[in-house]
């Protein structure tokens, strides 16, 4: 049996997991940036 293919998806599923985790992170750093901003201007 070919290993293979179950390494490729292995790597795919841990990129795309490592992708979605960073884009979430920085829409969420992003937001609380804004939010911490419009307390400094109060």
């Amino acid at each position: 049996m070919n290993q293979w293919p179950f390494v490729i998806a292995a790597y795919a599923v841990a990129g795309v997991g490592t992708l979605a985790l960073t884009l979430v992170s920085l829409v969420r750093m992003r937001r609380a940036e804004r939010a911490a901003e419009s307390l400094k201007r109060r």
